[in-house]
């Protein structure tokens, strides 16, 4: 039997758990080498349209589905993700990869010899690395695009954005290229896609999942985290990667217990707070209309739902700190040496005048008050959970955007449509995503779970009653190739 034939009885990723496939491949009822081949396909046949990988090693992938097959035709216990092919979003190493990052300036430099410690623990668990997802220049923005590879689009509509940064990653799971891939979510670039693509997310508390080595910019912001349709299969990935390593300083202690078994039977949230807009500013209305009728839902069941309005003071302390710390802290630094240079004329261009104006504004200084202000956000914000499991609010203000546009609310193109997420990035906090319904065009509507610190089996298991109790499972339509 052929490889081609191999993958004809191989579920669509989409209809089967990650757990479940795995399992599958563990008891032998499907090869390792059919589900890889499985996805090879998918990729031939969907990436055209969609350019969610950037990058593909096809006989890399046969290779290490082979040699999995081996080992279990041998008896070995291979790992939990045994078989599963994963994309690998283009700002983490994946050895024999190019780590673009989605900038001309990288695009010749030598393909990595090592794997990030993420990427290398996936491995680790039997997973198998097909290639590498598009990416933002420097996962820089809510979009995903960039002058090396182009533009990625949304399965659900190939006019529209997938969201950013991760949207390479969430394209290529929600299309079922792959079952699973690498996220990292600096300012919302886990949750937006997750969203946008109409799949539950997690941003895990910092220092979870190790970033690096070596260790990756944004360290103020950043951490990184497995993607996948569901908040099950997510947990199912967490359980592989997370725990403390030493290239990553803000490293936490591994969990005693597993996270997916957390989430068997989860418990209700007793006390939420639901807030529209926590900072008063505009929401789109059928964001807010469909986030309100999930939480009515969680109403129903016992739980006590109280409403607020704006939760800082002042009301934009969130963009004040986000934005010299998301550009001044770590990316301007890394394309200082490129200003003045032919180079900086292949930056993305609304990136080169951010950047031009934090090399030119963001000082020590202002690093620093930055990051008190982050410290007061994180003060106020315990403030206002105390006595509340989780505050609930929309995932985005605005509408899914056409790529290169911006998010609209009640029709009208808005910069800030995507201002709630970087709160969670701020404050350090575990924050999860989950499709609450659609707009009237048919696009996926994101609601977000924001957690205590540290409490990210809390925001996986309200994430996971969210999924249980809205009963939705959306899978966009295949994609005409015709």
């Amino acid at each position: 039997m052929s490889q081609r034939e191999a993958a004809v009885d191989v579920p669509d990723f989409r209809t089967v758990s990650v757990e479940a496939l795995a399992s599958m491949v563990q008891d032998r009822k499907l090869s390792a080498a059919a589900v890889t081949e499985h996805a090879l396909e998918r990729i031939e046949t969907l990436n055209p349209q969609l350019n969610a990988f950037v990058a593909l090693d096809a006989d890399g992938a046969r290779r290490q589905a082979s040699a999995i097959d081996e080992r279990l035709d041998a008896g070995d216990d291979v790992g939990p993700l045994a078989g599963i092919p994963v994309g690998v979003k283009d700002l983490a190493d994946a050895a024999g990869f190019v780590t673009t990052r989605g900038a001309m300036h990288l695009r010749d430099t030598p393909p990595v010899a090592a794997d990030s410690t993420e990427v290398a623990r996936l491995r680790a668990a039997g997973a198998v690395i097909v290639g590498k997802t598009n990416t933002p220049e420097f996962g820089c923005m809510g979009d995903t695009y960039n002058n090396v590879f182009g533009a990625t689009w949304n399965p659900w509509n190939l006019g529209r954005s997938p969201g950013g940064s991760s949207g390479g990653t969430a394209a290529a799971v929600m299309s079922g290229m792959v079952p699973a891939g690498t996220g990292s979510d600096g300012g919302g670039s886990i949750r937006i896609p997750s969203a946008m693509c109409g799949m539950s997310g997690l941003k895990p508390s910092h220092g979870r999942v190790p970033s690096g080595p070596p260790p990756l910019g944004l360290l103020d912001l950043s951490c990184v985290g497995p993607m996948a349709r569901r908040i099950r299969d997510v947990a199912y990935c967490l359980d592989a990667v997370i725990g403390p390593h030493p290239s990553d300083l803000r490293s936490l202690p591994a969990p005693t217990e597993s996270w997916r078994r957390a989430l068997d039977d989860p418990p209700l949230p007793r006390r939420v707070l639901w807030m529209p807009s926590f900072d008063g500013g505009p929401v789109d209305s059928e964001i807010v209309a469909s986030c309100a009728a999930a939480i009515e839902r969680l109403a129903t069941q016992g739980v006590d739902v109280v409403e607020a309005t704006t939760l800082f003071d002042p009301a934009d302390l969130v963009s004040q700190a986000f934005a010299p710390l998301f550009l001044g802290g770590s990316i301007a630094p890394a394309f200082r040496a490129l200003l003045g240079t032919p180079a900086w004329d292949d930056v993305t261009d609304w990136l080169a005048v951010a950047l031009e104006d934090a090399l030119e504004t963001v000082t020590v200084d202002t690093l620093a008050q930055a990051r008190q202000q982050s410290a007061e956000l994180s003060m106020q914000l315990g403030e206002a959970m105390s006595g509340f499991d989780a505050v609930l609010m929309p995932t985005m203000a605005g509408q899914t955007p056409v790529v290169g546009g911006n998010g609209t609310i009640d029709g009208v193109e808005i910069e800030n449509w995507v201002r709630f997420t970087p709160l969670a990035n701020l404050t350090r906090r575990p924050a999860g995503t989950v499709c609450s319904g659609f707009t009237g065009d048919g696009m996926p509507i994101g609601l977000s779970v924001l957690g205590h610190q540290t409490d990210d089996v809390g925001v996986l298991q309200t994430v996971a009653v969210l999924e249980d109790l809205l009963g939705l499972d959306p899978i966009p339509p295949d994609i005409s190739v015709g």
